[in-house]
């Protein structure tokens, strides 16, 4: 190989893993800083700060290989993913079953850094990255599965940081697990027409003609699981401005998608990027004016 084949070779296995397109890892990240955060009461620990940051880098990455392997047959047809590296025939799958492997070693890698508890998890963690992208063909909730998958990083934070996994983390993981739900039917949405026709099963179909008003629902219940935990970790004020500052965020969401839009949708998908980072800034906040 030459350098311009392996330059072409390193450009399709960055796109395979979405590098080029970070709201991923920032939409899994924040829920990983909160939790961090809160169980530090402030004060994370520097290596597992870290091992948490760059492990969301590598498991994002790795989710996005399996998920394009997963729907290798489905993406071709589908608008908005057949140009994606293995629906364009640029990277064969056991190109990317490599990647995956790799990339999942790397994160356990990090991993074994970190305590008993954190590791044990970990295989759980790992477990729900690499089914989700098999659960549209046998589920109208891969989106639920999603959460479940992405928030893992909430009860592992605090196990890295306690040793253990009190109330609080249970009640944030619920609220993850919710907003993965609202965000990724936003982004669901977007594929709604493409998925009815090849037979891809979401919550943005689940959901039919009621899809705002369940998410609508759905972001209240965040809301009040948000500040449930503020009640049990006793934050203060600045930790409710931010999450009512979040609030105004999901009000906006709700308008973007007033009309169904698919270019609203993904804007409001996009948009839960900055509810993610408001609500962190609250809780970093709150503890720094202590």
């Amino acid at each position: 190989m030459n350098s311009q084949q392996i330059q072409e070779r390193a450009k399709q296995y960055w796109l395979l893993a979405r590098l080029d397109r970070p709201i991923g890892i920032y939409i899994l990240l924040w829920p990983a800083l909160w939790a961090l955060w809160l169980a530090s009461e402030g004060s994370p620990n520097l290596k597992i700060l870290f091992v948490f940051c760059a492990g969301v880098v590598l498991m994002r990455s790795a989710g996005c290989v399996i998920n394009d392997y997963a729907d290798r047959d489905f993406d071709p047809h589908v608008e908005r993913t057949r140009l994606r590296p293995i629906a364009a025939g640029k990277v064969t799958t056991k190109e990317a079953l490599i990647i995956f492997v790799m990339l999942s070693l790397c994160a356990f890698a990090l991993v074994l850094l970190l305590n008993t508890l954190t590791i044990g998890l970990s295989f759980g963690g790992a477990f729900l990255a690499a089914s989700y992208p098999f659960m549209k063909r046998y589920t109208h909730l891969p989106q639920a599965y999603l959460g479940i998958a992405f928030g893992w990083a909430v009860p592992m934070a605090y196990a890295a940081e306690t040793e253990a996994i009190p109330l609080t983390a249970w009640v944030l993981y619920i609220a993850v697990i919710l907003w993965a739900l609202v965000y990724d039917t936003m982004y669901a949405m977007v594929d709604k027409e493409d998925d009815l026709k090849i037979g891809v099963k979401s919550t943005a179909i689940l959901f039919g003609d009621k899809d705002r008003e369940i998410m609508g629902g759905l972001q209240l219940l965040i809301i009040s699981l948000l500040l449930t935990v503020g009640y049990l970790q006793a934050m203060g004020w600045v930790f409710y401005a931010g999450v009512c500052a979040g609030a105004g965020f999901f009000i906006y969401q709700q308008q973007l998608i007033f009309k169904r839009e698919k270019s609203q949708c993904f804007k409001a998908f996009l948009n839960n990027n900055w509810f993610g980072l408001v609500v962190f800034i609250g809780i970093v906040l709150d503890y720094w004016v202590r």
